[in-house]
C-alpha cells in the first residue's frame, strides 16, 4: 500500500486553489484561529453576522485532522450513548446526545444548502459485537437508547449476518439519521462559501503567539476584537489549556473499487457505517465510487507520543477485516495513512472562555466531525453575543477541570500516554459524574 492520504487524492482535480499566507498586519472583529470541521463551522456562523472574519491555518482548510479522518457522521466516536447515560445521567445524557446531533444537521444541511460536492452517503450506523463479550456492550446500547426514546434496532448473530456479509459477529444495533462525508472536500467547500462571503482566509499561516487582541504568525498579525481557536496539536506556550489535550492514533486505507458483486458480498442490503466492539476498534463503509474505507489501529501504536507511519499497522487492519470477510479476502487495499486525533483525558471536547482574557475562547479535544461543528458554531454564536444564547451549560461540561481518573501531575511518574489511555477507559467504562 502507498502511504497517502486518499482524501488529498481527490483534491487533484477541483478548483480549489490555496490561499496565500498572511503577510500583513490586519484588524478584523473576529479571528478564527484552525481551519478544520471546528474552524470552518465557527467561521461560517460569524461569517452570517455581517462582521469582518478573518480564518487562519498552517495548512489548507481542513489538511490537518478532520482532512484525514474516515468521514463519519454519527453521534458515536469514542463514546456510545450507554457510556453517557451512565456518566451523567438520563438528562446529562439528553444534552450532550444532542450535541453531535446538532453536528451532523450542521454539516448535512450545509452540503445541502450550498451544493457541496463531498461524497455525502446516507448510512445507517452499526455497532457490532466482536466476541460474546461484546454481545453485553450491544445490549447496553439498545438499553440506552429504548431508555431515551431514540428509535434503534437489535440484531441477533443470525440477524446480523443478513445485513452485512460476514458470520463473524455476535450482535448488533442499528440507528438511522447518520452520513459519511469526505471531509477534506467539504471542508474545501465551506472556504469557498466564506470566501464568496467576504471571509479573508490566509492559508500556510501558523499561529505563533498570543498578545491582548493580536494573533501573532510568521508573516504578520491579526488584531480582533474577539479570537476564536479552534486548533490542534497546540503548544503550551500558545495555550495553557494544551496540557488537557493529548492524541490518539488511528489508521486509514481504501480499497480499489468493488464491483456490484463484491459490495453485495459487504452489504447483503443497504450499506451501513460499521464499528465494533473491540477496545481498539476497527470501523469501516462504503465510498461513493465503492470503495471500502477501512480504519483502526493498535494498542500498542494508539497512544504513541509521535505519529507511526510503518504499514505493518495498517496491515494489521486489513488483514483481521479479511478474516471477518473473507469473501472479499482478495480485495486490494491501495493506500493508508494515520491521523493523530486531539483528544482530553475522558474523551469530551474542551471549550474555554479563557477568565483571563474573556474575549478569547479555545475549542479542544473534538473526538468526531460532529462534536467538532457543534462546538465550532456554539463558540462562534458566543463570540458575538453570548447573553442571548440558550446554551451555556455546555461551557459547564466542557471545562477544562471537570472530573477526572487521573491528575495531569501525574505525568511526571507515569508519562502522559499511560495516564491519556487510563483516564480514556475509565471514562468509557466505568466514570460515574457526581451530576447523574
Amino acid at each position: 500500500m502507498l502511504l497517502q492520504n486518499w482524501w488529498y487524492t481527490t483534491l487533484l482535480g477541483p478548483d480549489a486553489p490555496i490561499r496565500p499566507p498572511l503577510a500583513a498586519d490586519v484588524k478584523a472583529d473576529v479571528v478564527v484561529v484552525g481551519a478544520g470541521m471546528a474552524g470552518l463551522s465557527a467561521a461560517l456562523r460569524l461569517a452570517d453576522s455581517g462582521h469582518d472574519i478573518v480564518l487562519i491555518d498552517r495548512n489548507i482548510c481542513g489538511g490537518s485532522t478532520s482532512g484525514k479522518s474516515a468521514g463519519f457522521l454519527t453521534p458515536d466516536s469514542e463514546l456510545e450513548l450507554s457510556q453517557i447515560l451512565r456518566r451523567f445521567g438520563v438528562e446529562g445524557a439528553r444534552h450532550l446526545w444532542d450535541v453531535p446531533v446538532a453536528g451532523i444537521e450542521l454539516i448535512t444541511s450545509t452540503v445541502r444548502k450550498h451544493g457541496i460536492e463531498c461524497d455525502l452517503q446516507r448510512q445507517d450506523s452499526l455497532f457490532l459485537a466482536n466476541d460474546r463479550s461484546g454481545i453485553a456492550d450491544v445490549r447496553e446500547e439498545v438499553a440506552a437508547r429504548k431508555q431515551l426514546g431514540y428509535p434503534v434496532t437489535e440484531y441477533t448473530a443470525a440477524q446480523v449476518a443478513k445485513v452485512i456479509g460476514s458470520d463473524g459477529f455476535h450482535a448488533g444495533v442499528r440507528y438511522s439519521e447518520t452520513y459519511g462525508i469526505d471531509a477534506l472536500r467539504y471542508c474545501q467547500g465551506v472556504k469557498g462559501v466564506l470566501l464568496d462571503r467576504g471571509v479573508r482566509i490566509f492559508e500556510s499561516t501558523e499561529a505563533h503567539a498570543i498578545d491582548g487582541h493580536t494573533v501573532r504568525t510568521h508573516g504578520g498579525s491579526v488584531t480582533a476584537d474577539q479570537i476564536v481557536v479552534c486548533a490542534d496539536a497546540l503548544s503550551p506556550h500558545f495555550c495553557r489549556y494544551a496540557p488537557e489535550v493529548g492524541h490518539a492514533e488511528t489508521y486509514l486505507t481504501i480499497s480499489a473499487p468493488l464491483t456490484d458483486r463484491d459490495v453485495k458480498a459487504l452489504f447483503p442490503g443497504d450499506p451501513l457505517q460499521c464499528w465494533d466492539s473491540d477496545l481498539i476498534y476497527s470501523y469501516w463503509r462504503l465510498t461513493g465510487d465503492q470503495r471500502i474505507l477501512l480504519g483502526g489501529g493498535s494498542l500498542l501504536s494508539t497512544y504513541v507520543r509521535n505519529a507511526v507511519t510503518s504499514p505493518r499497522v495498517a496491515d494489521h487492519i486489513v488483514g483481521k477485516f479479511r478474516k471477518k470477510f473473507p469473501a472479499l479476502a482478495d480485495i486490494e487495499f491501495l493506500q493508508y495513512w494515520p491521523g493523530l486525533i486531539d483528544s482530553t483525558r475522558d474523551l469530551f471536547p474542551t471549550i474555554i472562555r479563557d477568565p483571563q482574557t474573556p474575549w478569547t475562547q479555545f475549542v479542544l479535544g473534538c473526538v468526531g466531525l460532529p462534536w467538532a461543528a457543534f462546538c465550532g458554531d456554539f463558540a462562534g454564536r458566543h463570540a458575538l453575543d453570548t447573553e442571548s444564547q440558550t446554551d451555556h451549560i455546555f461551557y459547564e461540561y466542557f471545562r477544562p477541570d471537570r472530573r477526572f481518573l487521573m491528575p495531569l501531575w501525574s505525568e511526571r511518574l507515569l508519562g502522559k500516554p499511560i495516564v491519556f489511555a487510563l483516564n480514556n477507559a475509565w471514562a468509557k467504562y466505568y466514570q460515574v459524574d457526581r451530576r447523574a
